[in-house]
Protein backbone atom coordinates (compact mmCIF):
# COMPACT_ATOMS: atom_id res chain seq x y z
CA UNK A 1 0.00 0.00 0.00
CA UNK A 2 1.67 3.31 -1.20
CA UNK A 3 1.11 6.36 1.51
CA UNK A 4 1.88 9.85 0.73
CA UNK A 5 2.41 12.40 2.76
CA UNK A 6 1.83 15.77 1.53
CA UNK A 7 4.99 18.32 1.85
CA UNK A 8 4.19 21.85 2.52
CA UNK A 9 6.05 24.39 4.53
CA UNK A 10 4.55 23.16 8.13
CA UNK A 11 6.16 21.15 10.94
CA UNK A 12 5.59 17.46 11.74
CA UNK A 13 5.30 15.82 8.74
CA UNK A 14 8.61 13.72 10.18
CA UNK A 15 6.62 12.70 13.88
CA UNK A 16 3.36 11.36 11.55
CA UNK A 17 6.14 9.22 9.10
CA UNK A 18 7.57 7.42 12.38
CA UNK A 19 4.17 7.30 13.33
CA UNK A 20 3.17 4.96 10.78
CA UNK A 21 6.80 3.02 10.68
CA UNK A 22 5.13 2.34 13.78
CA UNK A 23 2.58 0.41 12.43
CA UNK A 24 4.60 -1.25 9.60
CA UNK A 25 3.15 1.40 7.36
CA UNK A 26 6.14 3.58 5.05
CA UNK A 27 5.42 7.06 3.56
CA UNK A 28 6.89 8.86 1.05
CA UNK A 29 6.84 12.52 1.59
CA UNK A 30 6.15 15.06 -1.45
CA UNK A 31 4.27 17.39 -3.42
CA UNK A 32 4.50 16.63 -6.50
CA UNK A 33 1.15 16.15 -7.97
CA UNK A 34 1.46 13.16 -9.66
CA UNK A 35 2.65 10.86 -6.96
CA UNK A 36 -0.06 12.24 -4.76
CA UNK A 37 -2.73 11.33 -7.33
CA UNK A 38 -1.52 7.65 -7.62
CA UNK A 39 -1.15 6.79 -4.12
CA UNK A 40 -3.29 4.63 -1.84
CA UNK A 41 -3.54 6.84 0.93
CA UNK A 42 -2.98 10.46 1.31
CA UNK A 43 -2.36 12.49 4.58
CA UNK A 44 -2.69 15.81 5.03
CA UNK A 45 -0.62 17.22 8.22
CA UNK A 46 -0.57 20.46 9.69
CA UNK A 47 1.53 22.73 11.99
CA UNK A 48 1.53 26.17 10.40
CA UNK A 49 -0.72 29.06 9.84
CA UNK A 50 -3.45 28.89 7.30
CA UNK A 51 -2.71 31.40 4.91
CA UNK A 52 1.12 30.96 3.77
CA UNK A 53 -0.04 27.30 3.69
CA UNK A 54 -3.27 27.99 1.33
CA UNK A 55 -0.91 30.10 -0.82
CA UNK A 56 1.53 27.23 -0.90
CA UNK A 57 -0.72 24.64 -2.25
CA UNK A 58 -2.07 27.20 -4.36
CA UNK A 59 0.96 27.84 -5.96
CA UNK A 60 1.07 24.06 -6.95
CA UNK A 61 -2.28 23.60 -7.18
CA UNK A 62 -2.67 20.90 -4.89
CA UNK A 63 -5.94 23.24 -3.24
CA UNK A 64 -7.69 21.43 -6.39
CA UNK A 65 -5.81 18.21 -6.48
CA UNK A 66 -6.59 17.31 -3.07
CA UNK A 67 -10.75 18.12 -3.40
CA UNK A 68 -10.26 15.74 -6.55
CA UNK A 69 -8.88 12.76 -4.89
CA UNK A 70 -11.11 9.71 -4.52
CA UNK A 71 -8.92 7.96 -2.38
CA UNK A 72 -8.71 7.76 1.70
CA UNK A 73 -7.41 10.89 2.54
CA UNK A 74 -6.86 12.36 6.10
CA UNK A 75 -5.96 15.96 7.49
CA UNK A 76 -4.53 16.63 10.75
CA UNK A 77 -4.78 19.79 12.90
CA UNK A 78 -4.25 22.47 10.24
CA UNK A 79 -4.84 20.14 7.46
CA UNK A 80 -8.35 19.03 8.63
CA UNK A 81 -9.37 23.24 8.87
CA UNK A 82 -7.83 23.55 5.82
CA UNK A 83 -10.11 21.30 4.29
CA UNK A 84 -12.51 23.25 5.95
CA UNK A 85 -14.75 26.03 3.65
CA UNK A 86 -12.90 29.22 5.24
CA UNK A 87 -10.57 30.07 8.45
CA UNK A 88 -10.79 32.85 10.20
CA UNK A 89 -7.03 32.74 10.87
CA UNK A 90 -5.92 36.09 8.14
CA UNK A 91 -9.58 35.36 6.95
CA UNK A 92 -8.01 32.27 4.77
CA UNK A 93 -10.68 30.64 2.10
CA UNK A 94 -10.01 27.38 2.77
CA UNK A 95 -10.60 23.98 0.12
CA UNK A 96 -14.29 23.40 1.06
CA UNK A 97 -14.30 19.71 1.28
CA UNK A 98 -16.03 19.92 4.57
CA UNK A 99 -18.63 22.20 4.46
CA UNK A 100 -18.24 24.07 7.73
CA UNK A 101 -16.10 27.56 8.71
CA UNK A 102 -13.28 27.28 10.76
CA UNK A 103 -13.12 30.13 14.24
CA UNK A 104 -10.98 31.25 16.61
CA UNK A 105 -11.41 30.01 20.42
CA UNK A 106 -12.10 33.58 22.63
CA UNK A 107 -9.10 34.52 24.34
CA UNK A 108 -11.69 34.81 27.45
CA UNK A 109 -12.20 33.04 29.44
CA UNK A 110 -10.17 29.94 27.79
CA UNK A 111 -6.46 29.99 27.69
CA UNK A 112 -5.67 30.41 23.78
CA UNK A 113 -4.06 27.99 22.08
CA UNK A 114 -6.03 24.96 23.64
CA UNK A 115 -2.60 22.62 24.51
CA UNK A 116 -2.26 19.74 26.15
CA UNK A 117 -4.91 16.51 26.66
CA UNK A 118 -8.34 16.29 26.48
CA UNK A 119 -11.09 13.23 26.21
CA UNK A 120 -13.38 12.50 23.08
CA UNK A 121 -16.84 11.87 23.23
CA UNK A 122 -19.64 10.66 20.67
CA UNK A 123 -17.34 9.08 18.72
CA UNK A 124 -18.47 7.29 15.94
CA UNK A 125 -17.63 6.61 12.34
CA UNK A 126 -14.35 5.84 11.05
CA UNK A 127 -13.19 6.74 14.63
CA UNK A 128 -15.46 4.11 16.81
CA UNK A 129 -16.69 4.22 19.82
CA UNK A 130 -14.16 2.45 21.30
CA UNK A 131 -12.15 5.10 21.55
CA UNK A 132 -15.24 7.47 23.56
CA UNK A 133 -14.02 9.28 26.78
CA UNK A 134 -10.16 8.62 25.56
CA UNK A 135 -7.58 11.11 25.20
CA UNK A 136 -6.18 12.92 22.31
CA UNK A 137 -3.39 15.78 22.28
CA UNK A 138 -4.53 18.73 20.92
CA UNK A 139 -2.32 22.25 19.90
CA UNK A 140 -4.65 24.55 18.32
CA UNK A 141 -6.41 28.52 18.48
CA UNK A 142 -8.58 27.86 16.07
CA UNK A 143 -11.82 24.78 15.33
CA UNK A 144 -14.16 23.77 13.26
CA UNK A 145 -17.49 23.80 15.14
CA UNK A 146 -19.88 20.81 15.62
CA UNK A 147 -21.33 20.00 12.05
CA UNK A 148 -23.41 17.58 10.29
CA UNK A 149 -19.59 15.94 9.32
CA UNK A 150 -18.64 15.46 13.36
CA UNK A 151 -17.97 11.87 14.04
CA UNK A 152 -15.77 13.10 17.56
CA UNK A 153 -16.42 15.97 19.38
CA UNK A 154 -13.93 17.03 22.49
CA UNK A 155 -15.08 20.52 24.53
CA UNK A 156 -12.70 23.61 25.19
CA UNK A 157 -15.51 26.17 26.79
CA UNK A 158 -17.95 24.39 24.36
CA UNK A 159 -17.71 21.10 22.29
CA UNK A 160 -16.43 21.36 18.84
CA UNK A 161 -15.52 18.96 16.27
CA UNK A 162 -12.63 16.52 17.30
CA UNK A 163 -13.04 14.69 13.86
CA UNK A 164 -14.85 14.94 10.75
CA UNK A 165 -15.82 12.23 7.74
CA UNK A 166 -17.48 12.86 4.61
CA UNK A 167 -17.18 10.34 2.11
CA UNK A 168 -13.46 9.31 1.33
CA UNK A 169 -12.43 12.20 3.69
CA UNK A 170 -11.12 11.79 7.28
CA UNK A 171 -10.01 14.27 9.73
CA UNK A 172 -8.61 14.93 12.76
CA UNK A 173 -8.11 18.48 14.88
CA UNK A 174 -5.74 16.63 17.07
CA UNK A 175 -2.51 15.13 16.51
CA UNK A 176 -2.58 11.17 16.53
CA UNK A 177 1.35 10.69 15.98
CA UNK A 178 1.38 12.62 19.62
CA UNK A 179 -1.41 10.73 20.95
CA UNK A 180 0.42 7.82 21.95
CA UNK A 181 -1.94 4.37 21.93
CA UNK A 182 -5.33 6.21 21.47
CA UNK A 183 -3.57 8.05 18.47
CA UNK A 184 -1.94 4.87 16.81
CA UNK A 185 -5.65 3.95 17.01
CA UNK A 186 -6.61 6.42 15.05
CA UNK A 187 -3.90 6.09 12.08
CA UNK A 188 -4.66 2.06 11.88
CA UNK A 189 -8.48 2.99 11.58
CA UNK A 190 -7.74 5.75 8.71
CA UNK A 191 -5.25 2.67 7.19
CA UNK A 192 -7.67 -0.08 7.51
CA UNK A 193 -10.31 2.25 5.13
CA UNK A 194 -11.05 0.78 1.81
CA UNK A 195 -10.61 3.25 -1.02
Amino acid sequence: MKTVIIKYQGGNVQSVAFALERLGASATVTDDADTIRTADRVIFPGVGEAGSTMKYLRERKLDQLIPSLEQPVLGICLGMQLMCRFSEENNTRCMGIFDVDVVKFPAKPLKVPHMGWNSLHNTKDWIGDSLDGKFAYFVHSFFAPLNPCTVAEVTYGRPFSAALRTNNFFAVQFHPEKSGDSGMRILKAFLDQSA
